[in-house]
């Protein structure tokens, strides 16, 4: 006990504490407090907007929840003394703004200081999604943003097979699945999505049966039905990121004027025989499909898969790819693709990426948005003129 006592002294002498009525001006202030105490004490209460990382996890968590070490901490704990070790711990990890906050999370609520039940994880969650729990950059904030987001998949065949099953996997909340067609047997050589017997029933009730399957935790909406102008700004309104797994010219001009007239990103992915490529289209801060190809090619140089043939492990390289940018973007993790096209060739086992910019002349964009009519454009060769 003496032994702890010294400890707890010295930690104290080495950093700075504040008193609760201090530490709440200094949240006004936008200092983020830390909450070190452990997970059973978290879900009985804490700070609102507080960060939670137990004193345990500290060293090995901390860099991947707050990398920037010029941010404003308050550590805070039950009765102060967990939290001056935690600053103490911060400090010689070269955090150079960190305090204590003195009295702890039991005296803010003695007096009667604001406070909330967090949203948490309850044991079952916690142990389906432990893998994502341990990454500091995801952790339980991160899976409940998740459980709470919303990815539409347009196309539930190879593309939208491994996207959608990883997307499951990870536990986004709601999948939206759009697709008119029925499972056909020369499907099943790479649209995993589907099996033997189920030849003949709607891919979105084939797709639904096998996520839900997978994941019990999420909520799947199913489009049978053609995108068109008249309903894809209505679709896609409802989400968070749209997973774009079409094989046709028309739905991605009509999906990027809506991407554009609505601000909501498209993780793009095509494929080819032996090749496949990948990017995000985000209108807000990047370029867009209409920068890419600005116009569609004519029908007989834009053969479709069924035509030129591709292989079966191909979509679902590509697929798990586009799978894991939707992810980064619900998630604000790492760089994303956006002006960036990543295409793969599976017969060199090769990557390769290039820069996509925005054409300063383009106007259907997000600026314009208030400006865009989204037209079909079935049987045009041409892009027609889109802004009222």
């Amino acid at each position: 006990m003496a032994n702890f006592r010294e400890l707890l002294q010295k930690a104290k002498s080495e950093i700075k504490e504040v008193t609760t009525e201090e530490a709440e001006k200094l949240i006004d202030g936008k200092w983020i407090v830390l909450d070190v105490r452990e997970p059973d004490e978290y879900e009985q209460g804490t700070i609102a907007s507080s960060i939670h990382i137990p004193r345990g996890n500290l060293e090995s968590s901390i860099e991947g929840v707050i990398p920037n070490k010029k941010t404003q901490v308050i550590a805070m704990c039950a009765g102060g003394a967990r939290s001056a070790f935690a600053a103490q711990t911060l400090q010689n990890l070269d955090y150079q703004k960190v305090v204590s906050m003195d009295g702890g999370f039991n005296q803010w609520k003695d007096e009667n200081r604001s406070w909330v039940i967090p949203q948490t994880l309850n044991s079952d969650k916690r142990n389906r999604y432990q893998r994502h729990l341990l990454l500091p950059e995801i952790g339980d904030q991160g899976q409940m943003k998740l459980l709470d987001s919303k990815v539409l998949c347009i196309g539930a065949g190879g593309l939208g097979s491994p996207a959608s099953l990883y997307l499951a996997a990870a536990g986004v909340g709601t999948l939206g699945i759009v697709d008119m067609d029925v499972v056909d047997e020369s499907n099943l050589q790479r649209q995993i999505l589907h099996n033997q017997d189920r030849i003949g029933e709607a891919k979105v009730d084939s797709a639904k049966k096998t996520l839900t399957s997978l994941n019990r935790d999420i909520e799947v909406v199913t489009y049978n039905m053609r995108l068109s102008a008249d309903n894809i700004e209505e679709i896609i309104s409802d989400y968070d990121v749209v997973v774009d797994g079409t094989d046709n010219f028309p739905i991605r001009y009509i999906l990027n004027d809506a991407s554009a007239k609505t601000g909501i990103p498209v993780v793009h992915g095509s494929i080819f025989r032996f090749e496949g490529q990948v990017t995000v289209f985000d209108p807000k801060v990047g370029p867009t499909y209409r920068d890419m190809v600005p116009e569609p090619p004519p029908p007989e140089l834009a053969p479709s898969c069924a035509e030129a043939g591709v292989l079966g492990v191909l979509p679902g390289i590509i697929g798990s790819l586009q799978g894991l940018e939707a992810i980064k973007l619900l998630l604000g993790l790492g760089d994303s693709l956006v002006g960036r096209l990543l295409t793969f060739d599976a017969l060199e086992m090769s990557f390769r990426e290039f820069k996509l910019h925005r054409d300063p002349n383009l106007e259907i964009t997000w600026e314009n948005r208030d400006r865009i009519q989204i037209i079909d454009l079935d049987g045009h060769c041409q892009a027609a003129p889109l802004l009222g």
